[in-house]
């Protein structure tokens, strides 16, 4: 069934919007977003893959509401029809891929934390998230190592000397949730997915998200001159800001 105002589109991202960082998303929460979904047309993007988009939003979430694109808009539905899948190895090749892993992982060998666990690369099939703590790590783990990375900017750093290194490739990193960074070609950032939104299509393409400050994962689509950009510190703030903005 159409939504009331089908030319007013929400996109949202998914940690920190709509569920707790790497949290499962609450019954409340998704059934808000049904019911957001009758008024506007409602569409998700996400950093990660499917699969892990699934576990924090439930199995078959790309059939729920009418656009969801996960790992930025690289892996593309609408309407529970799949649109394209685009792969970070095919665009750089193999030789530029096996020089990122390979220096990757000289470096954080030097970088000295409390605990290292396991994934310190999980390859996606449009980027490669890094983390230095990797990504096997607990919530407590997680939660403390944010905290380090705070103070000593391990992330941040680790960043700047990738943009040097790497300076030929043209990629772009992101830094998003509490361990971890996104590096990917440049314009495969969350902006990606406004390709599939045709702007006749739409009057008003809303985005929500928490990571909207400059180098976070949500600043290239919060700033995008086709959106109008919503910063969200909870997703009970999500819900509060949709309800004034959409169902008063």
């Amino acid at each position: 069934m159409a939504p009331e105002n089908p030319r007013i589109i929400a996109l949202f991202d998914v940690d920190g919007t709509l569920t707790i960082p790497r949290g499962e998303v609450t019954p409340d929460m998704m059934q808000f977003m049904k019911s957001l979904s009758e008024k506007i047309t409602v569409g998700i993007v996400g950093g990660s893959d499917l699969p892990k988009q699934e576990e924090q939003l439930g199995e078959g979430i790309a059939n729920v509401f009418p656009y969801n694109f996960s790992q930025n808009g690289l892996v593309a539905y609408k309407n529970g029809e799949l649109q394209e899948v685009q792969t970070i190895s095919k665009f750089l090749g193999e030789d530029n891929i096996k020089k990122i892993v390979n220096w990757t992982l000289k470096y954080l060998a030097d970088v000295d934390i409390p605990v290292k666990r396991g994934t310190f690369i999980e390859f996606r099939s449009g980027m490669m998230n890094i983390s230095p703590i990797g990504r096997n790590c607990s919530r407590e783990e997680r939660n403390d190592y944010e905290k380090i990375d705070l103070e000593r900017g391990i992330r941040k750093n680790m960043v700047e000397a990738m943009k040097k290194e790497f300076a030929d490739l043209n990629l772009t990193y992101s830094i998003g949730g509490q361990i971890s960074f996104d590096v990917f070609p440049t314009g495969w950032d969350k902006t990606y997915c406004l390709k599939f939104l045709p702007e006749g299509d739409f009057d008003e393409v809303h985005f929500f998200g928490d990571k909207t400050f400059e180098g976070g994962n949500d600043y290239e689509i919060f700033t995008s001159e086709r959106t109008i950009g919503h910063t969200v510190t909870s997703p009970e703030d999500t819900k509060e800001q949709c309800t004034k903005l959409f169902m008063s």
